[in-house]
Formats: structure tokens, sequence, C-alpha cells
């Protein structure tokens, strides 16, 4: 990564919308803040962009013919949504994915995950997302979709909606994602510190302390 893509005592998580080992990702490391904080480690927590399916038609496509395309036989891709629920609920998430239709392009979700950053409520508009799409099955790339969805999470639903409109943030995001991929990250959740990627997945939280608490001391010692 660039020599931009974080600073000590932040977590930049590069992710998508539609992955659903980013939810699960992001509630271990919902977990791993507050032990990072009992040993006096403070991080604040940012959101970038990747595109799991970047050839994907602006409209998206129909979820089950996707996925049996995708992975060969539907019987295949119900066996990977088995194991993603079955991981899910691990941790006390709910994957819906009989009410899942569309896989939708994620451009304008990342546009508002984008612009919630600058509000201040970047980690709800996250949340919300990954719980809309996967409890609720919503079509997070309908602007309209979008535009709910962020108001319910603190972010005023016609800055969002004015936004969809026209093209603000969407050469930001593609050239964000462009940047991960130049940087050898093919698959997310990817974590950022500093310089360094320290991992990719929905790694244990203990281990996410782990490495945080290496990397925070490493990063430090650098800055020396």
């Amino acid at each position: 990564m660039d020599a931009k893509a974080a600073a000590p005592g932040r977590i930049e998580v590069i992710s998508d919308a539609i992955c659903p080992w980013c939810w699960i990702g992001k509630r271990h490391l919902d977990r791993a803040l507050p032990e990072l904080a009992a040993q006096g480690l403070a991080f604040t927590v940012g959101w970038r962009p990747f595109q799991l399916n970047p050839a994907m038609p602006a409209g998206g496509a129909d979820r089950a013919e996707y996925r049996r395309q995708k992975f060969g036989s539907r019987l295949r891709a119900r066996e990977a949504d088995d194991q993603v629920a079955k991981a899910g609920a691990a941790v006390g998430l709910t994957f819906r994915h009989d009410l899942m239709r569309r896989t939708p392009n994620t451009v304008d979700a990342h546009r508002v995950i984008r612009l919630a950053g600058r509000y201040g409520v970047q980690g709800a508009v996250v949340e919300a997302l990954f719980r809309g799409y996967f409890t609720q099955g919503a079509d997070i790339g309908d602007a309209a979709t979008l535009a709910a969805i962020a108001g319910d999470a603190g972010l005023d639903p016609q800055l969002v909606a004015s936004m969809l409109a026209g093209d603000n943030e969407r050469e930001d995001v593609l050239a964000e994602d462009q940047s991960a991929r130049s940087a050898g990250i093919d698959g997310v959740p990817a974590f950022v510190m500093g310089p360094y990627v320290l991992f990719t997945g929905a790694v244990p939280t203990d281990v996410m302390v782990e490495a945080f608490a290496k990397a925070w001391k490493v990063i430090r010692a650098e800055a020396v």
C-alpha cells in the first residue's frame, strides 16, 4: 500500500459491501478493539473499497443464476452459503440467503461508505449495509435503497441521493479499488496498518488483537 495507507493507531479495512467474510471479519474487529483498548491501544477504523465482482453490470444480476455460473452448480452455491451461515452464527450473525435475490454492482455502496467517512458515521453505515444485504435481502445497488439504509445509520438520505444522482466519489472509489489490486490484494477483508497489509480474511478475534498490537509497536519504533 502507499505511504498514506494508514497512520499508526488507525486500521484500514479493505472490503466489499457484499462480502460475507467482511461482515464476519468486522464482528471480530468489533470484539478486538475493546481488548486492545484494555492494553492501552486505541485505534480508529476506516473502510476502503474493493469490488469482488468488478465486471458486474450496473444493474446487478440475478443472484441464484450468477452464483450457479460462478460455482458451477446451484448445489455448490448453496454449500458455500451454508458455510458462510455457519461461520456467521458462530459470531452472532444471521445470514438470510433465502431473501437475497440480486447480486449488485457495489460501486455506489462504496461511494456512500466514502461519503459517510466525512460525516463520522462510516462504521455505522458499513454495518447497516451488511445487515441490510445479508439479513433483509436489500438491493444495495439501488440508489433509493442506499439512501434509506444510510439515513437509518445517521447519514442525511437527501445528501446520499444527491451524490448518487451524479458522479461524485466514483473515480475515487475506482482508483482505490485499483490501488488495492496493484498492491497484490485479491481477496477481502484485508486489514492495513501504516504501509503494511497485516492479514486478509475473517481471522479470529485473538489473532487480530495480537497482530494489531505487534504492528502498532513496530510502526511506532520505525517512527522514532
